[in-house]
């Protein structure tokens, strides 16, 4: 009772008060060796700095150089997936973005994107996670079944504007220069009248062999297809992919059992989508291009 009422009167409180612990064995200048380390190289593991610390004789276990790291607002992350980019085209992309920075909503809402895709039957290459016991992870329903190959997929190529989705096609066999060619002959003009683009409308494509080989580049001009010059390795520039996320997303909730059922799924999701997405991805394709220039070319978070 006195020891309360001493601590009442000297701290205000009778809560357990913070207390030292145990003296770091992490010195300042291991700290700074550590955080030098991973700053210079990210892919740096734990394992591998608890070896380096080792050879200052300075031995500590692997989990406490984590929680050093932590604490310096250092944490270890799935790194994001990139395109490699070239000197050549982080200056494309830089040139692109400074140059349509100030176009025009206009024009973008009169652009028709394209692209295709590839739509697997079975899962998405993500993370998935289980809520299970001890000793069941080989349970039915904790796992996740897995097909050789893949099980099969659907090659497919689409377009929309800031008006809503347009044509939708499905690629049998092998894609060439004459199999795009038909895609666009049999989809672009039809898409352009449905979405009601005005006269001045750009086709945007990126710089696959197929659309830029010398035939595709002929036929193009013969049917007076003005195409946007187009910075490789740049799917973040390109707001379809956005809607390739939600459209795999859709056919996977949907369990096709077979190639058909994927294709046809496609199809039906792909029709789907709203007219206010794609307005409002158009309506932010600035800051787009902003992130780009902020980036100095590099990749961006889109």
């Amino acid at each position: 009772v006195r020891a309360i009422i001493h601590k009442w009167r000297k701290h205000g409180t009778v809560e357990n008060l913070p207390r030292s612990g145990q003296p770091t064995k992490i010195t300042p200048r291991a700290q700074r060796q550590l955080i030098q380390e991973v700053t210079k190289d990210p892919t740096t593991t734990s394992k591998e700095l608890q070896a380096s610390l080792a050879s200052v004789k300075l031995s500590v276990h692997d989990s406490t150089i984590r929680k050093r790291l932590g604490k310096n607002g250092l944490h270890g992350r799935v790194p994001r997936r990139k395109p490699l980019l070239s000197k050549k085209n982080i200056k494309a992309r830089l040139s692109f973005a400074r140059k349509h920075l100030d176009d025009p909503q206009d024009f973008w809402d009169n652009t028709l994107w394209t692209d295709e895709t590839k739509v697997e039957l079975f899962g998405r290459c993500v993370s998935h996670y289980v809520w299970r016991k001890s000793n069941t992870a080989f349970q039915k329903k904790n796992i996740i079944p897995t097909v050789k190959y893949g099980g099969g997929s659907g090659m497919v190529w689409g377009c929309f504007a800031a008006s809503g989705p347009g044509r939708h096609a499905v690629i049998s066999g092998t894609m060439n220069s004459a199999v795009y060619q038909n895609i666009l002959k049999e989809n672009v003009r039809p898409s352009v009248c449905d979405l009601k683009l005005k006269r001045t409308w750009v086709l945007q494509q990126d710089n696959d062999p197929k659309h830029t080989s010398k035939s595709t580049s002929e036929w193009l001009k013969k049917n007076k297809m003005k195409t946007l010059e187009w910075p490789s390795q740049s799917p973040d520039l390109n707001p379809i992919e956005m809607l390739w996320h939600d459209l795999k997303k859709a056919v996977h909730a949907r369990k096709p059992s077979n190639v058909a059922d994927l294709q046809q799924f496609c199809q039906d999701e792909w029709a789907k989508i709203p007219p206010q997405r794609c307005k409002r991805l158009m309506a932010s394709y600035r800051k787009r291009l902003i992130a780009v220039v902020a980036a100095k070319g590099c990749p961006t978070s889109y």
